[in-house]
């Protein structure tokens, strides 16, 4: 390849209608960072192309015959330099939904969204970050927020009491040391399921600064993925 020049992303499409992967070929053909290298009807192919092909991500179903998206993502993504998953499904079932993020995928994304956020989706995948469909955010969060609290094991201190009046959501069991108020602010719109580039937008930073905070917020709140990142974002009060 010519100097300068940039590698298109791999993408392996997996789904069991030809109608919808021949609808994402068409549209990736006219974008030149997006490469189609291969597709598949069923989880077993999606697993074997994607060992002969080595894509950089696989766009994934979950309902197909044989073997589903959820196992297909689990093989697909096990040992070193194993390719990135987006599940893209028309059928956003919690089951799904937790299923598909358990088994390894980067992403989880449902079909009636606009073409060009699916195409932004492969390229955040893409990139090592993760993305979820803001539906799905908003409803692991209202998951998470119906779960009983654990009783403390002791009452807290005086300085770590809310002011009066404060909300219960907004009572911060964690006080996040280390995170600056940039990451705070950083951390409060992963909560609201934002991706980096929007997240860069918002505060006026460019992508490169907001992968670099999101990043960091990983290893100051140790946290595995995006989705506990979310999940600690209102667990702190930090989420809408």
């Amino acid at each position: 390849m010519s100097s300068g020049a940039t590698t298109p992303i791999a993408v392996l499409l997996v789904d069991d209608q030809p109608l919808v992967r021949a609808g994402l070929r068409v549209l990736m053909a006219d974008n030149p960072d997006l490469l189609v290298v291969g597709e598949a009807g069923t989880g077993d192919e999606a697993v074997r192309l994607a060992r002969e092909l080595r894509p950089d991500v696989v766009v994934m179903d979950v309902r197909m015959p044989g073997m589903d998206g959820i196992e297909a993502t689990r093989i697909v993504t096990a040992g070193p330099g194993a390719p990135r998953v987006l599940v893209l499904t028309t059928f956003d079932d919690d089951e799904y939904v937790y299923g598909a993020l358990r088994s390894g995928a980067s992403g989880f994304l449902v079909k009636d969204m606009a073409l060009d956020d699916i195409l932004a989706a492969i390229r955040v995948v893409a990139a090592g970050d993760a993305l979820i469909a803001p539906g799905v955010t908003r409803r692991l969060i209202e998951e998470f927020a119906a779960r009983p609290e654990p009783a403390p094991a002791a009452g807290p201190a005086p300085a770590d009491l809310p002011p009066p009046g404060l909300p219960p959501r907004a009572r911060s069991p964690h006080p996040l040391p280390g995170v600056t108020a940039r990451e705070r602010e950083v951390l409060a719109l992963v909560g609201r399921g934002l991706s980096n580039g929007e997240i860069a937008e918002r505060l006026h930073i460019s992508a490169a600064t907001a992968k670099a905070h999101v990043a960091r917020l990983f290893t100051k709140l140790d946290a595995r993925d995006r989705v506990q990142l979310v999940i600690l974002a209102y667990e702190v009060g930090l989420a809408p």
